[in-house]
């Protein structure tokens, strides 16, 4: 399963590369006004530079305020249109490894890479690139796995950098020790990747480099997760933790919060991991919190639910407890973790795409016809499920989980049950980020938010100002 940008779906036909210049936002003196979530995510203090550790290349006071931009939804969102003041750097997705050690772009993200660098360097905004995704971790294992690969594989990352005049890499290898889509995979992965990145870094060390990584550390030789992740904070600047993915349609028999905040409180059943839980881990594993970013998402998985099991009058009363009491005006109660109605995906909004089915993927599989079932937080939005402010409209069904600080809204003609983040879901994630001490935030992706609404929120209750 996939816990990251939503690329399984979005990647089986796209692919590109990502990149973003990183200077420092600073600490606002007080924090904006935003949404109050409906209960604290965690305890902490409030808001203070993180200490400095001496690994990486970066003060690790430095606030992130990142995002992926993904070239094929460059029409949704120009790179002239990007509101590049408000971030520190961002990212082009994606570069895509090659069995041969070369790193390919699409052609359309060779002509679009060098626009998107210059508009972040005309900003002040550093420019990164993801090399991998989950179409793209095929080859990670053997480029990695013996020194001579390494090697070349370390000088075609550098080529990149110099090529596009690139102030960072990041790395999205979906996963060390995991099979991952289809991929070839070792035992050794994850230290081979460490090996890798120590050699980067030797050649890189003016360079930002990151990781989107799992809700649990990479898998060790044994395949449980890793105990011992030090050595990654010392190759590393910092890692993006993608909480999202969570629950979704395909591979979840309930409906679940997509990215959740916590799931500590939630059903045992139902606690398939969470940003609360992934910070222990990783923390717990060697990894310092002030090099943790949290990876939020600016959309949304829809399920199909019928009409009789979104409305169980039972199922509501029963989860009324962790509900939260605020209701939009003329929306209706639904009912938590309702069972998916059937296998299919339901449409999505507006961008979502439909696979006619009838080829092979990547993998070799065959392909089936169906939607991706994504929601953007702005589709919503355009397609009048929210409205300009980003809460739900009267006349669909609502939830707002205060365990994991996810809304839910249900259409009912379309009988289905959208999982998403709004305003005040991520304003209680940016809370946690700063009550943590985490490095700060990044989000998928920057197409997917409207007017600024998510990225706003967790500035706001982080407290930072545009630089």
């Amino acid at each position: 399963m996939l816990y990251m940008l939503p690329l399984a779906l979005l990647l089986v036909t796209l692919s590109s590369a990502w990149a973003a210049p990183m200077c420092s936002l600073r600490s606002a003196s007080s924090a904006a006004a935003s949404p109050t979530p409906s209960s604290s995510p965690a305890g902490g203090s409030s808001l203070t530079p993180p200490a400095t550790s001496g690994s990486g290349n970066s003060s690790n006071n430095d606030i992130v305020a990142t995002a992926w931009y993904t070239g094929w939804n460059s029409a949704q969102l120009p790179v002239s249109q990007v509101s590049w003041d408000k971030y520190t750097s961002m990212t082009y997705a994606f570069a895509l490894p090659q069995s041969d050690g070369t790193i390919l772009l699409q052609s359309s993200d060779v002509a679009l890479l060098p626009q998107f660098v210059e508009a972040a360097h005309s900003h002040n905004t550093k420019a990164l690139l993801t090399i991998g995704g989950w179409t793209g971790s095929m080859y990670f294992s053997s480029l990695v796995g013996n020194a001579d690969n390494r090697t070349a594989f370390v000088n075609a990352s550098m080529q990149l950098v110099n090529q596009y005049n690139l102030d960072g890499l990041d790395f999205d290898w979906e996963y060390p020790g995991s099979s991952g889509d289809c991929n070839v995979n070792s035992p050794d992965d994850t230290q081979n990747f460490l090996s890798f990145l120590q050699e980067l870094r030797g050649q890189a060390s003016n360079l930002t480099l990151s990781a989107a990584v799992s809700l649990k550390p990479w898998v060790d030789s044994s395949g449980n997760p890793s105990t011992d992740v030090s050595g990654f904070a010392k190759a590393l600047d910092y890692i993006a933790i993608m909480d999202y993915d969570v629950f979704g349609p395909g591979w979840s028999n309930n409906v679940g919060p997509n990215a959740p905040l916590n799931d500590t409180c939630a059903p045992s059943g139902d606690q398939d991991g969470s940003a609360v839980s992934a910070v222990n881990a990783w923390t717990a594993s060697g990894f310092p919190a002030n090099q943790i970013v949290l990876a939020l998402a600016a959309y949304g998985h829809g399920f199909v639910v019928n009409s009789s099991t979104a409305f169980d009058s039972s199922n509501i009363a029963a989860s009324a407890s962790s509900t939260s009491s605020a209701m939009p005006a003329g929306t209706t109660p639904i009912a938590a973790y309702p069972t998916v109605g059937n296998s299919s995906t339901p449409e999505g909004d507006s961008t979502d795409a439909w696979s006619p089915g009838g080829g092979v993927d990547e993998c070799g599989r065959p392909t089936s016809p169906g939607w991706g079932g994504i929601w953007n937080f702005a589709g919503m939005i355009t397609g009048g499920v929210l409205d300009q402010n980003g809460t739900a409209v009267s006349g669909v069904g609502y939830r707002f989980d205060t365990c994991s600080q996810t809304p839910y809204v249900y259409l009912e003609d379309k009988q289905t049950m959208i999982s998403y983040d709004d305003p005040t879901s991520i304003a209680a994630k940016g809370q946690f980020i700063a009550e943590q001490g985490l490095r700060g935030f990044a989000i998928w992706e920057a197409a997917g938010d409207y007017n600024d609404l998510l990225l706003d929120a967790v500035s706001n209750a982080i407290g930072i100002e545009e630089h």
